[in-house]
Formats: C-alpha cells, sequence, structure tokens
C-alpha cells in the first residue's frame, strides 16, 4: 500500500512538474528529454520515444529519439508516414488510440510480418497525442527490450495520463516552435531578398556600365578591358577572353585575352569550327563545363582542336547574339577547383553578353554611320559637280560615269542613287548621238528645219530628264546624309502635284521601257502642294522601284494605280499595283532598314525605310500599307497640303 502510494506521489510530482516545464521550456526537445527523466523515476523507460506529426504534408519528425538498441532519424528530418499496417507508431496516430504490444502478440500478427522497421520490443507501448478538437497531433512510445521488464495494465493507464499532459503542453511549444520556424523562415527569406536585390543592383549598375561604354568611341582593346572589370565585379573572373566573328572571312578573333596560365592568347585569329568557342557559336547557346564534360566534348568530336590550355577546372562561355546574328563569345574559366561555376553563373554571363552584344551592334551601326555620312559628304560634292558638267559636252560622259560608279560605294543606298545617275547617261548618251547626226546633216547640207526642229526637242527633253534626275540625286543624298530629311524653308516651295507625277514619271521611263507595265494617274488637275516636291519625287520614286524589283517579275505585264484628292487641307495619296503582294511576316518589316528579300539581286532594303521616314517626317504625314500574297501591295498616305516654312528669329 504504501508502494502505491508513493507511486502515486511521484506521478501527481511529474504531472506538476510537466505543467511547469510547459511554462519554462521554449524548446520542444528539451521539454520532451525532461519529460523523459521524470518518467523514468515511476517506470522503465529506457527506450522512449516521442514523433509529432504535420498534417499538412503528411510526414512525422521524431523530435525525440532514445534507444538502446536502435538509432533514430535526426529530430529535424520529416519522415513520411507509414500506413498503420506497417507501423505501430502510425497505427497510434491514424487511429487515435493507445497500444500496448508484447513480442509474442506481434509474431502472432495475421500476416506475421514484422511491424515497423526497429528491433522487436519485449513489451511496446504507445499514446496518441491528441489536442483540443481531438486530432492527433503526435505519438508518445515507451518500450522494452528486456523481459523482466515490462508494463502492467496500471503502467498503460499512468502513461495515458501523462500523455495527455504532455498534449497539452506541447500544443503551446508546437505554437511557439511554429512562430520561431516562421520567423527563421522569414528571416532566410529576407536576407534571401536583399541578397538578390543587392545582386540585382549590381547587374543594373553593369548594365549601366555596358551601355556608356557603347556610347564612347573606344577601341576594341579598352573596350574588352572596361568589360572585364565590369564581370570581375558580378563573379570570379581572373581568365576571361572576348571573342569576335568576322563572317566575311569565316574567321575568329581573340582581341581580348587575360589568363593565369597563358601569357598571351594562342591564336590572336583562327579559322571557324575550332576550340570551345566555335562550339558555343554552333549551338547559339551559353555552355559550362567541367574538366570531365570538357574533355567529353573533344573525345565525341564535337570540339575540334581545343585551344590554349584545357586543365580547367570550371568553363562559361555565352554567345553574344542579337536576332539571331552572333557578333562573338564571351568567356570566363577556373583552373582552381574551389572556384567552380554553376548555372547562376552561366546565366548572369549570358545576360551580359546579350546586353554586350547590343553594345557592339550598336556601335558598329554608329560607325557604319559615320563613314556613311562621311562618304555622302564626299559624294554630294562629286555628284554635284557631275550634275552641272553633264549639260556640257560630251567630253564629260566619262567623268560623269567614274561619278556614278562613286554612288556603288556608298553602303546600302547604291541602287538607290544609280537610278537617277542612269537614267542621266542614257539621255546624254542619247543626246550624244542626236549632236553627231546633226552635226553630219550640217556638214553634207543635208539639214532641214524639221530635223533642227527634232533636234532641239530632244535636246529640252534630255535637258529636262538629266535636271529632274540630278535634282532628285541630290535630294537623295542629303535624305541619307542626315537623320531626318532635310527640312530647311529653301526646300519647300508651290507646284502641283499631278504635273509633278507625270514629271516624274517621265524620268522614270527609261525604267519602265521594255516592261509590260502600264502606270494609270488619277490626280485633280488643280492640287497645288506648299511642301517638298523632292520628297514627294523620291516617295513615287521608291514606290515605283519597288514594284518593278520586287512586285513583278521581268517579262510580267502588270499595272500600276495612283491616285491623290484633297480632302479639307490633307491629301491622300493612294499607291498600288497588282504584283506578287507578301505574306504578313514579310510585310511587318517592310519598314525596316536594311531588310530586302532581294539582298543578292541588287536590293539594299532601305528603299521602303526612305519612303517612310519622307512620309513621316519631312512631309509631316502617316502612312498606312495592306498586302497579301498574290494581291499585290497598297500604300495609303495621308500628308498635310501646305507646311509651314520655319520663322526666322531676329538676333537682339
Amino acid at each position: 500500500m504504501e508502494s502505491r502510494l508513493a507511486r502515486l506521489e511521484a506521478v501527481q510530482a511529474m504531472l506538476l512538474e510537466i505543467g511547469q516545464l510547459s511554462a519554462s521550456c521554449t524548446d520542444i526537445t528539451e521539454f520532451i528529454g525532461a519529460v523523459h527523466r521524470a518518467l523514468g523515476r515511476i517506470m522503465y523507460a529506457e527506450n522512449f520515444y516521442v514523433a509529432l506529426a504535420d498534417r499538412e504534408d503528411g510526414t512525422v519528425r521524431f523530435v525525440y529519439f532514445v534507444d538502446t538498441l536502435d538509432q533514430g532519424p535526426d529530430p529535424q528530418e520529416r519522415v513520411k508516414l507509414a500506413s498503420p499496417e506497417q507501423s505501430p507508431t502510425a497505427w497510434v496516430l491514424l487511429n487515435k488510440q493507445a497500444l500496448s504490444m508484447t513480442s509474442d502478440e506481434e509474431r502472432s500478427r495475421e500476416n506475421g510480418s514484422t511491424w515497423g522497421t526497429g528491433s522487436v520490443a519485449e513489451h511496446w507501448m504507445g499514446c496518441p497525442l491528441l489536442d483540443q478538437q481531438h486530432e492527433a497531433v503526435g505519438v508518445i512510445v515507451v518500450q522494452s527490450y528486456l523481459p523482466e521488464h515490462t508494463y502492467s495494465v496500471e503502467d498503460q493507464a499512468l502513461f495515458s495520463l501523462i500523455a495527455n499532459h504532455i498534449s497539452n503542453a506541447l500544443q503551446g511549444l508546437q505554437s511557439m516552435d511554429r512562430l520561431e520556424r516562421a520567423v527563421q523562415e522569414r528571416t532566410r527569406a529576407l536576407a534571401r531578398e536583399v541578397a538578390e536585390r543587392r545582386r540585382a543592383e549590381q547587374v543594373q549598375h553593369a548594365l549601366y556600365q555596358i551601355a556608356d561604354l557603347s556610347a564612347s568611341a573606344l577601341e576594341t582593346g579598352e573596350l574588352a578591358s572596361s568589360l572585364h572589370r565590369i564581370i570581375a565585379e558580378l563573379m570570379v573572373a581572373k581568365n576571361f577572353l572576348i571573342a569576335l566573328t568576322h563572317p566575311d572571312t569565316g574567321e575568329i578573333s581573340i582581341p581580348y585575352f587575360v589568363d593565369e596560365k597563358d601569357g598571351e592568347a594562342p591564336h590572336k585569329r583562327f579559322p571557324f569550327g575550332i576550340g570551345m568557342v566555335s562550339y558555343v557559336l554552333q549551338t547559339r547557346q551559353a555552355q559550362l563545363h567541367d574538366a570531365g564534360s570538357f574533355a567529353r566534348l573533344q573525345a565525341s568530336g564535337k570540339v575540334r582542336e581545343p585551344l590554349g590550355n584545357v586543365g580547367i577546372a570550371s568553363w562559361i562561355g555565352a554567345p553574344m547574339l542579337v536576332h539571331d546574328k552572333a557578333y562573338g563569345v564571351m568567356v570566363v574559366q577556373s583552373y582552381d577547383p574551389i572556384i567552380v561555376y554553376s548555372k547562376a553563373e552561366l546565366d548572369l554571363l549570358a545576360f551580359i553578353a546579350s546586353h554586350v552584344a547590343v553594345a557592339i551592334a550598336r556601335m558598329q551601326a554608329d560607325r557604319a554611320i559615320r563613314k556613311a555620312k562621311e562618304s555622302l559628304e564626299a559624294q554630294n560634292a562629286a555628284l554635284n559637280q557631275a550634275l552641272t558638267q553633264l549639260q556640257e559636252a560630251q567630253s564629260e560622259l566619262v567623268r560623269q560615269e567614274k561619278l556614278a560608279s562613286l554612288g556603288r560605294l556608298v553602303a546600302g543606298v547604291a541602287h538607290e542613287i544609280n537610278t537617277p545617275l542612269g537614267i542621266c547617261v542614257t539621255a546624254t548618251s542619247h543626246l550624244v548621238q542626236e549632236l553627231k547626226l546633226t552635226r553630219e546633216e550640217l556638214a553634207d547640207g543635208s539639214m532641214t528645219q524639221e530635223s533642227l526642229d527634232a533636234f532641239l526637242d530632244v535636246v529640252d527633253q534630255s535637258l529636262r530628264i538629266m535636271t529632274t534626275n540630278t535634282q532628285r540625286a541630290a535630294a537623295l543624298v542629303r535624305s541619307f546624309k542626315q537623320v531626318a530629311v532635310d527640312q530647311s524653308s529653301d526646300d519647300i516651295r508651290s507646284f502641283n502635284l499631278g504635273a509633278y507625277v507625270n514629271e516624274v514619271l517621265l524620268s522614270l521611263q527609261p525604267k519602265l521601257k521594255g516592261r509590260p507595265v502600264k502606270v494609270e494617274v488619277d490626280c485633280p488637275k488643280d492640287l497645288v502642294l506648299e511642301s517638298f516636291p523632292g520628297a514627294v519625287s523620291q516617295i513615287l520614286t521608291n514606290m515605283l522601284m519597288n514594284s518593278l524589283v520586287h512586285g513583278f517579275e521581268r517579262e510580267q505585264a502588270g499595272q500600276i494605280r495612283i491616285h491623290a484628292a484633297l480632302e479639307e487641307e490633307m491629301v491622300t495619296f493612294e499607291y498600288g499595283d497588282d504584283g506578287a503582294g507578301m505574306d504578313a511576316d514579310t510585310l511587318a518589316k517592310l519598314f525596316d532598314p536594311f531588310f530586302t528579300t532581294k539582298r543578292g539581286s541588287g536590293g539594299s532594303g532601305l528603299g521602303a525605310h526612305i519612303l517612310y521616314n519622307l512620309v513621316t517626317g519631312a512631309l509631316g504625314g502617316t502612312l498606312r500599307v495592306e498586302s497579301e500574297p498574290g494581291k499585290g501591295l497598297r500604300y495609303h498616305l495621308r500628308f498635310p497640303r501646305k507646311l509651314k516654312k520655319p520663322q526666322l528669329v531676329a538676333a537682339e
């Protein structure tokens, strides 16, 4: 009796201790360890564990596990909950009932299989930990491997009572634990967010620096050195190179090379197809490799003749692409096994490489524009001189042909300038021939008034053709020399649109001659514009030449219709042909500079681009185009009848 009373006092003391521990402890593992020590004072508890369940993902954590034979999982590891037929712990948790089982009872189970994964206990006893809603939040288990230590009915009742008190205490501790874990997770998330934001700021700063470089007229070496410095701020880049493509020669050059093991690049220039740089250009994708994958590329033949030191630990290369056009490759590599690049560095280098490609493309375009401007300025002076000499005599024809050939040096605008010059040359040749015949008639005395009048008509028509086309050539040169068409007051004058259209068509007769293409003009006779006649001439010329080059085959019959009208001081000008037309993709690129479907057949791709700039810039109007394959092409222009001349401000 005294023994029983002493045990009840011990149980009561343990329950009070559990209450005190739940108020003072903040760590679940520490709390359960204290409970384990207290439980050992009232029953055999050498082997004791507690598993807590996570209802959301169907897992359990063995937050406390002490066993003389088995080693439990990590307290933070989440273990997928087994089925009740596989584990007594799962049975107690899912059935929310206490379970007491001896080794004999376990061996006599119907299926005869081992219940659970641990060592078979002489006596196993488990109780569910229930919350206020009678939902199981975990399991508390005590077991014995010794026959002399088994659990009586009284032990089982005491264990259930203790489990109930532990359940109440755990609810508060779990709430605190969840809060602490949430705080920790949020702290980690904030740290990641801060790191990502700092990283984004570094990348953004790098992009600003790259944009500044593209606006500076730096030499290739200085530009590459600056890029190396920028990339080194974002990743370890002790070994860095930039390779540039040369499509005209099919070669790759290395303008910049910094390496810890090689003092200089093994080859400053080499043919496309060898080395890792060529492999990156062939795949058009950023590549991440280590020594093993690099060796496999060599063994498979995907990389021929590797250049430079092959003892790499990590290697990343990214192509510099703009609209699938490759400008080169950026490479960063490491010989140090400690410095190994990840996909994050690969993505970053690819991102930077794409922006560098845009910067290089912009710099190349700026250089091309400067060269074109210089060439156009020189060409303009030569053409003005040639246009004057064309009117003098047959002896200047050779000089005119030389100047006309200079027009082919202007990148992308050759056929645009050669067209009016070719017309002038044809008119001059015809005039020379007529002059020769007239001199012969004059020498042998067979000249008549009729033949003289005919000669004068030829002279008059030829001079008008040459004057019109030389003026148009000069206007074209000016329009390309400047980004926007010259809108100075000198170019604005009053002219009859219908008469001017017919005059332009007359100058284009050599291009229409021999072509079964008819041109119809519908324009009011009294429609007078105060605008840029040169712009109107160039627009109409580009439209007609595009029709002849792209719309109709050489012997194909066709029709071109031109219609103009006046609507409340706005001119509507419509041009259409019944030629080949174009699909939606081609139509979307029609006004892009240097876009042409006849790149190898004389097309520069600037005609429609010039047309668009003249309509929207010089004439201050709008332009709409529509087309379908096999249904021709139609332009719809709308621009003011009268342009205001710029006002001169007197100096004070």
